[in-house]
């Protein structure tokens, strides 16, 4: 906290963290209620937003390890605050789609593959090795309190001025972390002019995090949970509106739990790790996870018949969904970090969001296509199914227990 470029850097995160979750509600509410969206075409929309970490996740490794960080974030902030500025002008020229809405999530992916990347490696630039997993903390804190006031905020805001001129004040969110970024003092120094082809430098990325057992481990648990987390991504809007029957400002106030599930997370991860090893405490939030997953579809629709109550139930297991997600990605962002030198951080970072988020658009697809075939619950029911079994592979099957550090 003595850095003062830290200190910018957090706050643009957590400008855009609080802008971004007025836009996870606001944008595929816009297709279930204004597209009048189904759920194979809301798998789609899924899908789009993950494709770009399958390809551009490999090139933005060779960008990132050939660039600054720096200015690359900056134009990933434009690139999105542009494609969110579209759809509130396309509502009001009248030319909105639901196509128009898959480009959108198509941009805001690619944004989060390559702005993402680069936050990622440009914060171990700022913060140093050593203090990685307390900045990730830090993040994850500002995070859970996004979380925690933002979709109240954002479930107000779609009921007081509709889906597509919400997402404006994302849009201000990202002016704002714009200017705020350029305050930044630290200057990287330029990589050296490289001498490879990109395509060599591909290939060593993806040797290195192959080669590394740790990093390969690492890779296909978080590509498996990946592919049911965007499964579950792709109905629960469509779950949680129509077989739950909720308006999106409850909805967005039930999802405030989720806030305070990342801000638990937050607070457990630097003890947990300590306490039992990285490895162990990547291995609780996988299983907390697991849990989240397997009572939201047993969320009946009135829970002894009060939908208030049914509210409660359904923001209890985005709790759990959210605090199992920052116990497991906390250390393990941490630890892929730590165990990876300079000269190949950011093509190891890049390799591994690619092949773990390259699982995604088929999972959004495959959890769409159940939806339509059989039922929303139904899809959430077999993602339930599949993460139980991840939890076994990776409990029973792997070393990770084992890592301490």
């Amino acid at each position: 906290m003595r850095s003062a470029d830290f200190r910018r850097l957090w706050l643009s995160s957590a400008l855009t963290q609080f802008g971004s979750q007025i836009t996870l509600l606001a944008l595929p509410i816009c297709a279930v209620l204004l597209m009048h969206a189904t759920p194979s075409q809301m798998g789609t929309l899924a899908a789009l937003e993950s494709l770009p970490f399958l390809l551009f996740g490999l090139p933005s490794g060779v960008l990132l390890d050939r660039s600054r960080r720096l200015p690359i974030m900056m134009c990933s902030d434009v690139m999105v605050a542009t494609a969110l500025a579209s759809v509130p002008l396309a509502w009001w020229l009248d030319l909105l789609t639901i196509y128009w809405l898959y480009a959108v999530g198509f941009v805001l992916g690619t944004g989060l593959t390559v702005g993402g990347s680069a936050e990622q490696v440009f914060l171990t630039f700022v913060v140093g090795r050593e203090r990685l997993v307390d900045a990730h903390a830090k993040l994850a804190g500002t995070e859970s309190a996004a979380r925690l006031i933002g979709p109240g905020m954002a479930g107000a805001l779609v009921q007081l001025l509709g889906a597509p001129f919400a997402i404006l004040c994302n849009v201000g969110a990202f002016i704002v972390s714009l200017a705020n970024l350029r305050r930044i003092r630290a200057r990287e120094p330029q990589p050296a002019p490289a001498t490879t082809h990109p395509l060599h430098d591909i290939r060593d990325g993806l040797a290195f995090v192959w080669q590394h057992p740790v990093l390969r481990t690492l890779a296909w648990t978080s590509g498996a949970w990946h592919f049911l987390f965007y499964g579950y991504l792709a109905l629960h809007v469509l779950f949680a509106t129509r077989a739950l029957g909720m308006a999106p400002g409850v909805m967005g106030t039930a999802q405030m739990l989720g806030g305070a599930g990342i801000l638990a997370g937050s607070i457990l991860v630097k003890p947990l790790s300590k306490r039992f090893g990285t490895g162990r405490a990547i291995l609780v939030g996988l299983c907390t996870c697991v849990c989240g997953f397997a009572l939201m579809p047993a969320i009946p629709a009135a829970l002894l018949g009060s939908t208030a109550l049914t509210a409660v139930a359904y923001g209890s297991v985005v709790f759990l969904l959210d605090c199992g997600a920052t116990l497991f990605f906390v250390p393990y962002i941490a630890l892929r970090q730590r165990v990876t030198p300079d000269a190949v951080l950011g093509r190891m970072v890049a390799t591994m969001r690619s092949l773990t988020v390259a699982s995604a658009p088929l999972g959004a697809l495959a959890a769409g296509a159940l939806a339509e075939r059989f039922s929303v619950r139904t899809g959430l029911a077999c993602v339930a199914g599949g993460a139980l079994l991840l939890a076994i592979a990776a409990v029973a099957g792997t070393r990770l227990r084992h890592v301490n550090d």
